[in-house]
């Protein structure tokens, strides 16, 4: 099942299910809201039978708005490590977003007045079905209720100004999140063997595949409830690949007017042109 957050003229924000060519309106507000109502969610989401939409025409939403947590990972693929001059860690890399960073899967992507080193990183994101602490490893995906497409756009040079990534990781309306969850029934466990990458204009920057991920999934969703309970809907960034601007030499950044696209295999893509926001 694929499950999106769209937004409507006259009801605000509501969570759909796709089916075919079009989507099917559920009785929440938005993608979150459906997990947060029960164990039976998705039966529910699979039974309901709303007013209809065609997908051609809907406005996508961040699948999740509003998260409680959006935990985000740096340094999980082999090559982004190597890319940065970074030692490989001994344990999961974490920072967080807020969920003004969020913007739908074909909206804008606003660069910042104050920088000019924008930058792409492609990742796979898991979407938390439950509330879960103390999971173990063997039982983590079972808290997962699917999985989306995140680009952790960054801005690099108020990323690097201190040790911590915060102020870099979450300016506002930089980070696309959509068009859909996908269900963790429809994927192989974990979203392991995915190819993802992304491209900007046409060009491809990034590729690489889900199986590379230095900490997988599982261990990520139990290496987190062992810190703070995880709720429906929150978001996990599992961090990305090699090929970023920052990587390169020299160094590439998005530019306004460039369009940056994102793909993971069995998921979908974001679309979404850069604008630069005027000095305030």
């Amino acid at each position: 099942m694929r499950l999106s957050t769209i937004r409507t003229a006259d009801h605000g924000t509501v969570a759909a299910r796709h089916e075919g060519d079009e989507l099917v309106l559920l009785p929440h507000a938005d993608v979150a809201a459906l997990l947060a109502s029960g164990e039976d969610w998705a039966g529910r989401a699979a039974d309901s039978d709303g007013r209809r939409v065609p997908a051609a025409d809907v406005s996508y939403a961040p699948v999740v708005p509003h998260p409680n947590k959006i935990v985000c990972l740096g340094l999980n693929y082999a090559t982004h490590i190597k890319e940065m001059g970074r030692p490989t860690p001994t344990h999961p890399t974490l920072f967080a977003k807020y969920d003004g960073a969020l913007v739908g899967a074909h909206d804008d992507i606003h660069m910042p007045a104050v920088s000019d080193d924008l930058d792409w990183e492609a990742e796979l994101c898991a979407v938390i079905g439950r509330p879960t602490r103390h999971v173990g490893e063997q039982e983590a995906l079972d808290a997962v209720a699917g999985y989306t497409i995140l680009n952790d756009v960054t801005v690099r040079d108020w990323q690097h100004r201190t040790r911590e990534f915060l102020s870099g990781k979450t300016f506002e309306a930089t980070t696309p999140v959509g068009p859909a969850l996908v269900t963790s029934d429809e994927l192989p466990p974990g979203a392991a063997g995915l190819d993802i990458g992304c491209s900007v204009d046409g060009h491809a920057m990034q590729e690489s595949n889900t199986a590379d991920l230095l900490f997988d999934v599982a261990h990520i969703v139990s290496y987190v409830s062992t810190i703070i309970t995880l709720l429906p809907g929150d978001l996990i960034a599992t961090g990305t690949p090699g090929g970023v601007g920052a990587g390169r030499d020299p160094k590439v950044f998005l530019r306004p007017g460039q369009r940056l696209v994102t793909r993971i295999e069995g998921i979908g893509e974001t679309s979404n042109r850069v604008v630069k926001d005027d000095p305030a």
